[in-house]
């Protein structure tokens, strides 16, 4: 059976020390800030801090996808040590990312048409796209095949949930998720709102709460409702903060508590550049396995 190599986007939001573990290769997408551009690697290239600092003084900041280019440049070496190749990409409903990887793969597989190049939708994001990419990992180390891995993925992706929850909406507004009518009356509310994925992986504002306090239960609730076996959930559960410590270790706590089998289990990650222009900081997205996308989220 031919080895293969798992790759994903560095919006997989994981740390660099655990792509190594896992084995898992990866691709920067890129951001601009006040018109300089860097690699998303947060914390190598900018810190989140100089990120958010810079945003929150009136720099703009957007991102751009991996090209078709950088894709094969990560593939190729790979294709010529005689492995094929397994990429996850951001949600198609995020980003278009995944179409540039398509001709990367239609490229390539013309040049080595002795091996396999798989190429998958996450539809999903920051930590929630990496937890899946995890997990698969998890299932090469089981000793799936490459065509075994892409049929769990594409049976499972839909019940890795993310849910993002917002205590500030200033760059909700910007990025046209929150109408600013509504994000003037809402900031002066202290109003939370939370925002989910619909089942194409585009992202959706299912509710909202009144309060940090009141949002963080509310999230909490919205975990033993969907998660796996309930409050007795024991599989991943991950959580990414935008320059916010204290907002995901109040979530963790919580989190913590009313899941026993999760006790000192819940691992923490730093949203990426790519994902972060967009949600701006005081920001958490709490990541777990369970019910399958609602209907409702549409």
């Amino acid at each position: 059976m031919t080895d293969y190599v798992i790759c994903c986007c560095s919006t997989a939001d994981l740390s660099a020390e655990r792509y190594a573990e896992k084995g898992i290769q990866t691709v920067p997408f890129h951001i601009t800030v006040g018109g300089r551009e860097y690699d998303d690697l947060i914390n190598v290239t900018i810190t989140q801090e100089e990120l958010f600092s810079r945003m929150v003084a009136g720099e703009k900041a957007f991102s751009s996808q991996v090209s078709t280019t950088e894709y094969e440049n990560l593939w190729k070496p790979i294709l010529e040590s005689g492995k094929d190749v397994f990429h996850i990409t951001l949600s198609s409903g995020i980003s278009g990312t995944i179409n540039s990887a398509m001709v990367a793969k239609d490229n390539l597989s013309d040049k080595y048409p002795d091996r396999k190049i798989v190429v998958l939708d996450s539809l999903n994001g920051s930590a929630g796209y990496g937890m899946l990419v995890d997990s698969a990992a998890d299932k090469k180390a089981e000793g799936l095949s490459i065509d075994e891995l892409e049929k769990w993925v594409l049976d499972n992706r839909e019940s890795f949930n993310t849910w993002v929850l917002s205590t500030d909406l200033t760059f909700l507004i910007m990025g046209g998720r929150v109408k600013p009518l509504a994000g003037a009356i809402g900031k002066a509310l202290g109003i939370c709102p939370f925002v989910t994925l619909a089942k194409d992986g585009s992202l959706v504002v299912p509710m909202k709460a009144r309060n940090k306090k009141k949002a963080i239960r509310q999230l909490v609730d919205v975990m033993a409702e969907r998660a796996d076996n309930g409050t007795d959930y024991d599989g991943k559960c991950f959580i990414a903060h935008c320059a916010d410590p204290e907002l995901a270790n109040a979530v963790k706590d919580q989190v913590e508590e009313v899941f026993p089998q999760l006790s000192g289990k819940v691992e923490t990650f730093l949203v990426g550049a790519t994902i972060g222009v967009h949600l701006g900081p005081h920001t958490v997205v709490l990541f777990f396995k369970g019910a399958l996308r609602d209907a409702e989220t549409n």
